[in-house]
């Protein structure tokens, strides 16, 4: 979020819970990329702002409080307020539980492991509309082929990036592997180390697909862990996923911090072809996302 627009942003949401009889006398931005995330004290909410038009809000909210009744490992939304998405001057505010941060923040791989597969089992009992993974390729694929919607990426490149997702979301797709309901971007991002154990965030990315496209955003001693995954398959989801972030990073758009170097790390791994780098790998490089 622009950082002009942070200040009003912060007071849609201390606003939001005021009038809900949630005490908010100080906001900490937690965090700021498209959308900001903040902790409400003294009341100690965890607050959650997007600009107004992205509906998908309401649909985050409600997938929550359907996992959360499969007792899969996500964050709860607020229990003191009615669970929906609040509209306040421009903006959408979702109101979640705040989980104190437990030591070490970093889970263990066994932990992160087992943690996302329970979410997977608990998504498999959910009978829900959501896009298909090919539609968020077919996303990426429209950026690509827009220089007015990425006017830093070079020919070159666009000519790469657009042949590299065509010829993975098809390699993937004749694969005909099991599909069901993914999280998306379950990258260590979105997963929280509360006392109560892991819990997984942001899930208006959610997605039908293989369980292989999750994998392919955690870091490989995660995947290696979870049973059952088929390593080829998982091997071309990592490359389409380098792809589909690399694209994302180049939209004039995207306020991801630091996503100019973001897109320029991403790039040289795709440059250099298979085998294909996790998003973590990229990360340690310093140039990551």
């Amino acid at each position: 979020m622009e950082s002009s627009e942070v200040s009003r942003a912060v007071a849609a949401a201390m606003g939001t819970a005021s009038a809900l009889d949630l005490t908010a006398e100080d906001a900490t931005v937690l965090h700021n990329s498209n959308k900001l995330a903040l902790r409400l004290l003294p009341c100690d909410v965890f607050a959650r702002v997007a600009y107004e038009g992205q509906e998908v809000h309401q649909f985050e909210v409600e997938l929550a409080l359907r996992l959360t009744e499969t007792e899969s490992p996500v964050a709860a939304l607020e229990p003191r307020v009615e669970p929906r998405v609040y509209e306040r001057d421009g903006f959408v505010v979702t109101l979640w539980s705040y989980y104190e941060p437990v030591t070490p923040l970093e889970p263990s791989p066994a932990d992160y492991a087992d943690a996302l597969q329970r979410l997977h089992a608990g998504m498999r009992t959910l009978d829900v509309t959501t896009p298909h993974f090919t539609d968020r390729v077919a996303e990426a694929e429209q950026l690509v082929a827009s220089r007015d919607s990425t006017p830093a990426l070079a020919d070159a490149d666009r000519e790469l990036l657009n042949i590299t997702l065509r010829s993975l979301r098809r390699s993937i797709s004749d694969r005909a592997a099991a599909e069901q309901l993914l999280h998306g971007e379950p990258h260590p991002g979105n997963v929280l180390s509360t006392k109560n154990g892991l819990r997984f965030i942001d899930l208006e990315t959610c997605c039908r697909g293989p369980v292989e496209f999750d994998l392919a955003h955690v870091p490989e001693e995660i995947s290696d862990r979870y049973p059952d995954a088929d390593r080829e398959l998982l091997a071309e989801c990592r490359g389409l996923v380098l792809v589909m972030v690399t694209a994302w990073r180049f939209d004039s758009r995207d306020q991801f911090p630091n996503g100019q170097r973001a897109a320029r790390g991403l790039l040289s791994a795709i440059r250099e072809g298979p085998l294909w780098p996790t998003l973590d790998a990229v990360m340690r490089r310093g140039d990551g996302p």
